[in-house]
């Protein structure tokens, strides 16, 4: 016995033993192909959008987590500016962020923001926040506020008193060695170092 075939509601269908079945159309199948690529192409996108934060990671020294616009947070939330202006260096405030490099950092007024927007290569730590005696040494090891100095208009960043006390001994020549062993480090991830 012969299939018969017809119309129904813009389909078209096979009548087999009383019941009718959905036929294969061209139609269909540009739909179905129209959707995984789009699919593809979202998951494209999201993997890019989630791996931003890797790159810079490896790049910058960033607190484990992510602020609240969903990049990393550089110098562990503190003022980069008041490492330059103040005593101290001043804890940031979330409400004053601005993102450098898919990096996030705080500011502790308006003003240090303000002062970092127009200028950031002028406040951002050499060597990505990295303690500068580390890249001298051909390692990425935490950079610690409490420990810094400001070379030349630059500010250095160390891991702890004893490095910072052994960078006191030669700075010229760490941070002379530190600037030569940074392009070949940059793009290393901590854990390869």
């Amino acid at each position: 016995m012969k299939p018969t075939t017809y119309q129904q509601h813009g389909g078209v269908f096979v009548a087999r033993n009383g019941f009718a079945l959905p036929c294969p159309q061209q139609p269909m199948k540009e739909k179905i192909m129209n959707n995984l690529s789009f699919l593809n192409a979202s998951a494209v996108a999201l993997t890019l959008a989630l791996a931003s934060p890797a790159f810079a990671a490896d790049e910058y020294n960033v607190s484990n987590g992510l602020s609240l616009s969903g990049n990393p947070l550089g110098m562990h939330g503190v003022d980069p500016v008041s490492m330059f202006q103040a005593v101290a260096p001043v804890a940031g405030d979330a409400a004053y962020t601005s993102s450098h490099d898919g990096v996030d950092y705080y500011f502790g007024t308006t003003e240090a923001q303000k002062s970092f927007d127009a200028d950031p290569e002028n406040f951002l730590p050499q060597f990505g926040g990295f303690c500068a005696f580390g890249v001298f040494v051909g390692k990425k090891l935490d950079g610690d506020v409490r420990y810094a100095d400001i070379a030349d208009g630059k500010l250095y960043l160390f891991v702890n008193a004893a490095i910072f006390a052994k960078y006191l001994e030669d700075k010229d020549a760490v941070i002379e060695g530190a600037n030569a062993k940074w392009p070949e480090i940059v793009h290393s991830p901590v854990s390869d170092l």
